[in-house]
């Protein structure tokens, strides 16, 4: 049935709902209402390719919609929220520009990966799904925590800024990252034995977070700062063991 064809991109077009209501609830100052809409985004992004599979509804027109969804579900969206931050603590400057540099980076990130096909199983460059969610997570434990740890240092001139500027270095490093596509025949591979230990990585910080009574939203904060850098050890002692 044609109609069949169609189910992928209409959660497509949810993601990029999504992201746009989630825009606009940033510039309004609703930013933990924002960061709900990103992760809906997410949902629907996981789910349309899932559609996708499952029907073998791909398209050529439904990879386009993707991109463009996700530029403004994790390339702008975040960039707003961050912005919009320091806006709201006090350092609405120059400085508080520089985050919408996000948006530009995740548009690059987004057109090398579609034009480079050896990204099918894994990534190179920080996936903008997690620079996204790393950034929206942020925002909100900020948000309904004021007085944690993270809040002086959010609240500084420098501190968003920077880490808007290292994440978008990541976005389009050649940095190798991997996904968590599972296939046959790869139980003996690194990359394998990463998404495993990065699984249970992200349980035991769930439970140590309901635990402990915390946030929820630190549980993205965690779990995508430790994907970055079991990313990163691993680059390094690949290319130690190369030399």
């Amino acid at each position: 049935m044609k109609i069949i064809r169609h189910i992928p991109d209409t959660i497509t077009s949810m993601n990029l709902l999504c992201g746009a209501v989630g825009v606009i609830c940033a510039f309004e100052g609703r930013l933990e209402s924002a960061f709900y809409l990103m992760i809906a985004a997410a949902v629907f992004d996981f789910l349309d390719g899932f559609a996708a599979r499952a029907l073998g509804a791909h398209t050529d027109i439904g990879k386009e919609l993707d991109s463009l969804s996700d530029m403004v579900s994790f390339g702008l969206l975040p960039a707003i929220m961050l912005h919009r931050l320091m806006v709201e603590t006090g350092n609405a400057s120059a400085w508080s520009y520089i985050p919408l540099a996000i948006a530009v980076f995740s548009a690059l990130r987004l057109a090398k990966f579609n034009i480079d096909d050896s990204q099918k199983d894994n990534f190179i460059g920080l996936a903008t799904p997690a620079c996204a969610m790393l950034c929206g997570a942020l925002v909100h434990y900020i948000c309904k925590t004021p007085d944690s740890f993270l809040a002086p240092w959010a609240g500084t001139r420098l501190f968003i800024p920077v880490l808007s500027l290292i994440l978008c270095a990541l976005l389009v490093s050649r940095i190798p990252m991997f996904s968590l596509k599972f296939k046959a025949g790869q139980k003996d591979s690194i990359v394998y034995k990463l998404r495993i230990g990065f699984i249970g990585f992200c349980v035991a910080v769930t439970i140590a977070i309901f635990l402990f009574g915390l946030q929820f939203s630190m549980i993205f904060i965690v779990a995508v700062t430790g994907y970055i850098i079991m990313n990163i050890s691993n680059f390094i002692s690949t290319l130690t063991a190369r030399k």
